[in-house]
């Protein structure tokens, strides 16, 4: 049986490095007792995305529902032939992440099958099931265990989860409208995107990068490292954006190259050996 966990695990892994170039640097700076856990969560909420952004010839709601049952029987009976959910039920069973929030996550996951135009609600309420709680499920693991360190680190964490689901949007709103004719910020007009509107998109996510970042430095330290990268990352990103008129928004997808995000992985490393972070 540890054989086929560790090969679960493994399968968990392999995805977060085909999918994410910088969700895999910041796995690496964590501690290494950390990796396949994460991991574990990534190739979960990955696959539950790709149900919903890329089987467009499928029943993708039929799909997404067993998946859902799928994934709390392998919760319950502590395993599955499936190896993303039997990678994600270890996790969830070991560090007793909620169910409350992989409901939560799904149910998004579900919306985005529906709901093309979101109120200030449906987009909170968005946010929260795509971002937060994933989140949320990977600060149970670094807490481990820890309630009161947990409840404590709570709402910062979710405040990160917001910022970084944010940038997403605005990095990828030509995508999601032109793809999807999906419009997430509430009452943006792709077609009339204007500077106004993008600069109090742009508030609204430093308010929550800036509250993230007292939560980050009160992490456990095998986990502050990691964190604080993917943070830099986003910041960097993000910043990146706001130099951007929105007719280039609308018009391409502002990245980091490959090589400026190692650089970023380099010089915070460097900061955390000398205790500046």
């Amino acid at each position: 049986m540890d054989l086929f966990d560790q090969t679960t695990l493994e399968c968990s892994k392999l995805i977060t490095q085909r999918y994410s170039t910088s969700f895999t640097l910041g796995i690496k700076t964590l501690h290494k007792k950390l990796h396949f856990p994460i991991y574990a969560i990534y190739g979960f909420v990955r696959y539950a995305d790709e149900i919903v952004d890329t089987f467009h010839d499928k029943d993708k709601a039929r799909l997404l529902d067993e998946f859902e049952e799928n994934t709390f029987k392998a919760i319950a009976q502590q395993v599955s032939l499936n190896p993303v959910l039997h990678a994600f039920q270890l996790i969830v069973n070991k560090y007793e992440i909620d169910h409350e929030l992989i409901r939560s996550f799904l149910h998004s996951m579900r919306l985005d099958l529906s709901e093309t135009v979101y109120n200030q609600d449906g987009y909170e309420e968005y946010i929260y099931g795509s971002a937060e709680v994933v989140g949320l499920m990977c600060l149970k693991v670094f807490c481990n265990g820890d309630n009161t360190q947990y409840e404590k680190l709570l709402p910062p964490a979710k405040k990160l989860g917001a910022a970084f689901q944010k940038v997403n949007f605005i990095r990828d709103i030509k995508s999601d409208y032109e793809e999807r004719g999906r419009v997430y910020f509430p009452g943006v007009d792709f077609n009339d995107f204007s500077l106004t509107a993008k600069e109090a998109i742009e508030a609204d996510i430093q308010k929550d990068f800036d509250d993230a970042l007292v939560g980050i430095k009160k992490l456990p330290k095998e986990a502050r490292l990691g964190v604080y990268l993917a943070y830099k990352y986003y910041l960097k990103l993000f910043n990146k954006i706001k130099k951007c008129p929105p007719s280039r928004i609308k018009e391409e997808r502002i990245r980091i190259p490959d090589a400026r995000k190692f650089g970023i992985l380099v010089g915070i490393y460097f900061k955390h050996r000398i205790h500046t972070i």
